[in-house]
């Protein structure tokens, strides 16, 4: 799984101070990067997980404030939280999102 970015750690700080401003609590800043990996992140695409390939179709929050991604193979669908996803070379349009809100979630 691809967990260092390919993006510098000054255009992640300045992608996470826009996701973030005016959210004044955790909860807000959640929402303010669900808004941006939503609105920004060019879907659907495929990637692997566990082994399988699976088409991400969308992204949603939960009530934990979580993103996750929406996966599906065949008939079955599976919510799979966003920073666990395996994203595929070339990355998607938009993926820098994810990059950000991961620096900013601190994995």
């Amino acid at each position: 799984m691809r967990k260092t970015s390919k993006f510098t750690t000054k255009y992640l700080d300045k992608l996470i101070e826009e996701a973030t401003t005016d959210a004044y609590n955790e909860s807000e800043q959640a929402g303010g990067f669900f808004a941006m990996i939503e609105g920004n992140l060019a879907l659907p695409f495929a990637t692997q997980v566990l082994g399988q390939e699976v088409t991400v179709a969308k992204v949603d929050i939960t009530k934990r404030d979580q993103i996750v991604a929406i996966c599906s193979r065949g008939n079955v669908t599976q919510a799979i939280p966003i920073l666990d996803l395996q994203m595929p070379e070339p990355l998607p349009r938009g993926a820098e999102w994810i990059d950000a809100y991961r620096r900013w979630h601190g994995n």
